[in-house]
């Protein structure tokens, strides 16, 4: 929980499908297996109705996954704006497309490094204590804005009871996911490379924790 000392608070995510594709991908738009920190950040600013990128940079975030989602494949339609009119065939084209299903994971939000004032976790917390007083538009999504969240929950302190499996900074690790992205081209984007930790005493690593940055 958020407390005036440590300003961390814990959020439960439920997301039924899901696709965090990589940056890398382009005909077969395959699906990271953990949701990025940047995909999560942007989540946790779009609860509060946050549209400024920058404005809690330097806040801290942790991942634990809950369950090991399922992946499929799909076949959808693309859209890539290769003639000016929009409505132009060859604009539009099917392809793959990797889903996850029953996505549930932990997300820790440590504010004590945000200069904003109130803090993003101060914000979330606001968010679930009145409602009313946030101003906010469209679905809460987790990627894509078809990938509805289904449920956001706060828990309490002892939420490390649960089986956890925690999204660790490794140099060899096998996953490579953005902490920040560049919406206008690949240059700004930044990563960092993960594994994906179950302790055996199920405390929280330090190395799970990533600061939200663009640089």
């Amino acid at each position: 929980m958020t407390t005036a000392t440590n300003k961390i608070l814990a959020l439960e995510i439920e997301v039924p499908i899901a696709c965090f594709r990589q940056s890398s991908a382009r005909e077969y738009a395959q699906t990271y297996l953990a949701p990025p920190p940047s995909t999560v950040y942007g989540m946790l600013l779009s609860i509060v109705g946050e549209m400024d990128r920058y404005k809690h940079c330097g806040v801290k975030i942790a991942i634990a996954l809950l369950t090991q989602p399922q992946k499929s494949t799909v076949i959808r339609t693309f859209r890539r704006f290769k003639k000016k009119d929009i409505h132009d065939p060859t604009n539009a084209r099917p392809d793959y497309q990797e889903l996850l299903t029953n996505v549930r994971f932990i997300t820790l939000i440590n504010s004590q490094e945000d200069k904003s004032q109130p803090t993003l976790s101060e914000r979330l917390q606001q968010a679930f204590v009145n409602p009313a007083s946030i101003n906010r538009f469209g679905g809460l999504c987790l990627g894509e804005s078809r990938d509805l969240v289904n449920s956001v929950t706060i828990l309490q302190e002892n939420y490390q009871s649960q089986s956890l499996q925690w999204l660790v900074q490794d140099e060899d690790g096998l996953l490579t996911l953005p902490y920040w992205v560049d919406h206008v081209g690949s240059k700004g984007t930044r990563w960092k490379r993960y594994l994906i930790l179950e302790p055996s005493d199920n405390v929280l690593p330090q190395s799970a924790w990533t600061v939200i940055q663009p640089n």
